[in-house]
């Protein structure tokens, strides 16, 4: 072979060496892992994404604490005579949770408007049902424009009468319907259709079909009260809660809902029960069902013999509801892992009586 040809070929070796060699620094495209392999591999992030922490599920425990981040206490004061004492400051009180000591976090003495259902008996004896419907119009005269009030009535059933209104007016229009006999009560042994709200049932009145009873006089308070508290319950939260209840506190024992499961609804819902004992309740007082939900919400009693001193209880519960001191904290130290929270207000002068609720729950009632 002569010289030129072997240089010729000489040089196209080495320019497949080199383009070989080329070849082989490209990496062909990376064919995807089967579903096996993708099973057996660890999720791979970017560099960057493990550096930024993980998106984590809502933890519900956390929604529960947003829920009272601060607890609002209404309270009333009393000296030894009944008269409402006005002149306590934010060191006067202490607060205490579960046993537990709290740190006043707010204080205010400012009046609150209301939101007010007055649950009215309508099996009284004659007496006392006679004074009833003589100081009823002094019930509009006890409200202001800011307030605005429902009416019931309640003997084996509860009866809607009037929905909330701030019209002093219509309230009065209501109120002589009732003494005049216009507003009849419905008879529980019929075959009427349930009374109803809206679309919607009454709370606490039977779903099915109704059962004649013997004693027609008998009475559900337990349900009279829930069923008020269920209509309390979806009102302002910045309104003071209250239920005025005028009864002589007979309760029978075959209630939808017994006295527990009442009074859960009312402390869940922020509802105070003020009652105006009459006739049988006179003798009872202490032990009448009208003083426990009275005391276990922070409300009061009242005990009345005569249409005047019912016509005043009216303006008397009214302006009490209004004007109580009210105190607020951020629970510390107790089991947050626990619904129901005890609470107990002391007034550090001595000689006083003191008006709160028993305890609250984290989560309202459904």
């Amino acid at each position: 072979m002569s010289r030129p040809r072997q240089l010729a070929n000489s040089a196209l070796v080495i320019a497949l060496a080199v383009l070989f060699a080329q070849a082989a620094q490209i990496s062909p495209p990376a064919a995807p892992p089967s579903q096996q392999q993708q099973d057996q591999q660890p999720e791979q992030r970017p560099e960057q994404e493990k550096d930024q922490p993980q998106k984590q599920a809502p933890d519900p425990r956390a929604r529960i604490r947003t829920t009272v981040e601060l607890v609002v206490v209404p309270v009333t004061v009393k000296d030894t005579k009944g008269n409402l004492v006005p002149d306590l400051g934010k060191d006067d009180f202490r607060i205490l949770e579960d046993g537990v000591e709290q740190q006043i976090s707010a204080f205010s003495t400012e009046a609150v408007p209301l939101s007010v259902v007055v649950l009215l008996d309508d099996d009284l004896k004659p007496k006392a049902a006679d004074q009833l419907h003589k100081s009823l119009l002094a019930i509009a005269g006890a409200f202001s424009e800011s307030d605005e009030v429902g009416l019931g009535k309640f003997a084996s059933f509860f009866t809607p009468v009037m929905d909330f209104t701030k019209d002093n007016d219509q309230l009065m229009a209501e109120l002589k319907k009732i003494v005049s006999g216009e507003d009849a009560f419905p008879d529980p042994e019929s075959n009427a259709p349930h009374p109803s709200a809206g679309d919607h049932p009454i709370p606490g009145f039977p779903t099915g079909a109704q059962q004649a009873t013997v004693d027609k006089s008998t009475k559900h308070l337990d349900d009279a009260l829930h069923a008020a508290a269920e209509a309390l319950r979806g009102r302002d939260r910045e309104r003071r809660k209250i239920i005025i209840l005028v009864s002589d506190g007979v309760d029978a024992k075959t209630n939808t809902y017994n006295y527990d499961q009442t009074l859960a609804l009312l402390l869940s819902s922020d509802i105070s029960v003020y009652a105006i004992g009459t006739d049988a309740a006179l003798l009872r007082r202490g032990a009448s069902p009208l003083s426990r939900y009275a005391r276990a919400t922070g409300g009061d009693t009242y005990f009345v013999n005569n249409q005047a001193a019912l016509s005043r209880a009216y303006s008397q519960v009214a302006e009490q509801a209004r004007h109580q001191y009210t105190l607020s904290y951020a629970p510390m130290g107790t089991d947050r892992t626990q619904n129901y929270h005890s609470i107990e207000v002391r007034v550090e002068r001595p000689g006083l009586e003191v008006f709160s609720r028993d305890g609250y729950y984290l989560v309202r009632l459904p």
